[in-house]
């Protein structure tokens, strides 16, 4: 099915998530992804569709072949785990897939910490690894806390400054109720620079108060914001201060790169310097679990304080999207389905 809308939007067609993941799964396996990998890697793109985040979606998977033509992503990379204190693992990706190696941890650490009641992972040398909330979500649902920071180049100006100085450095939070988990996941800009290419590709205009120019004025050019200019800070200076002080923090703990020394996420030219952070902890293993009841019925409350209607809770919001979707098919923009078909036809040297 295709539709359009006005002011230069897309041509849209709507598919199914079991399609998109095999048409992605195909794209990747034809690139010299093992099947296992590439399911792993396309689940997060499709994740990221079906979730209502086109940025962190499909089309991510032109920049993802284009790091595996080029041997910046290790397809079929297995990431080194080690124990480097009994609650803490430092993780060496290998250039593996940022979903693969993430998950590899995430295991690592849910077991631990269920003996140990918090441990933590500290990865390095991986690439993307998408949206936060899918992993986060998964963890909480397994009983426990979960944290899970990550750098990006430097794309944010400071507070008071132009030019891209600081990462978009989004964080994650996945927390445990008696019914569906409380799913923050979010970035310390006003926007993605997923989104703003979005925007740029389809020539729309931004909205306010999401980005400036190369001299650090706001703008509603979406190829000004990319070409020179960087995202705005969200709450101004409060946004700003989060988003360094996780920089300092994830760059710290992962041995990685700050500021304009991060790349590799949405290019096709360099290795990837970002860090992620992951802290899981057990509510059983603390003996906390009869927070839940507390915890839900609070959650609860606030959902029925809405002026003219339920209030949301993080992670409310997703989860009705991805029902939608999952009934509905998922819109996506034409000319990027019709790049990912092209992908899983098309052998490495195509």
């Amino acid at each position: 099915m295709k539709t359009s809308s006005k002011e230069s939007a897309p041509d849209v067609t709507v598919i199914g998530s079991e399609e998109m993941q095999d048409v992605i799964s195909r794209a990747l396996v034809v690139h010299g992804a093992s099947k296992e990998n590439a399911a792993v890697q396309a689940a997060s793109l499709v994740e990221g569709q079906m979730r209502g985040h086109a940025s962190h979606g499909i089309r991510r998977l032109a920049v993802l072949v284009g790091r595996m033509r080029k041997g910046l992503i290790e397809a079929n990379a297995q990431p080194r785990l080690d124990w480097i204190a009994p609650s803490v693992l430092r993780v060496d990706g290998n250039r593996g897939f940022g979903p693969v190696v993430a998950y590899k941890a995430i295991e690592e650490v849910v077991s631990r910490a269920n003996e140990t009641g918090i441990a933590m992972a500290a990865i390095s040398n991986s690439s993307h690894i998408g949206m936060l909330a899918p992993y986060v979500e998964s963890i909480a649902r397994r009983g426990q806390v979960a944290l899970l920071l990550t750098t990006s180049e430097a794309l944010v100006h400071a507070w008071g400054g132009r030019g891209a100085t600081v990462g978009t450095n989004p964080i994650g939070i996945g927390v445990p109720t008696a019914g569906e988990p409380l799913v923050l996941d979010m970035s310390t800009a006003s926007v993605s620079m997923g989104k703003i290419l979005d925007y740029a590709a389809t020539g729309r205009g931004l909205p306010p108060g999401w980005a400036v120019d190369f001299l650090g004025n706001p703008t509603s050019d979406a190829a000004a914001a990319v070409q020179g200019g960087a995202l705005s800070p969200f709450g101004g200076p409060k946004g700003y201060a989060l988003g360094i002080a996780l920089e300092a923090l994830v760059g710290t703990l992962t041995t990685t790169a700050f500021g304009t020394d991060v790349v590799g996420t949405l290019d096709t030219d360099y290795p990837a310097t970002k860090g992620d952070l992951l802290i899981c902890m057990s509510l059983e293993r603390l003996g906390l679990l009869g927070m839940l009841p507390a915890l839900t019925k609070y959650l609860d409350i606030v959902r029925g304080s809405g002026v003219a209607g339920p209030v949301d809770i993080p992670g409310d919001r997703a989860r009705r999207t991805r029902q939608n979707h999952e009934v509905n098919g998922v819109p996506v923009d034409e000319e990027v389905w019709a790049l990912a078909l092209k992908y899983s036809k098309r052998n490495i040297h195509g």
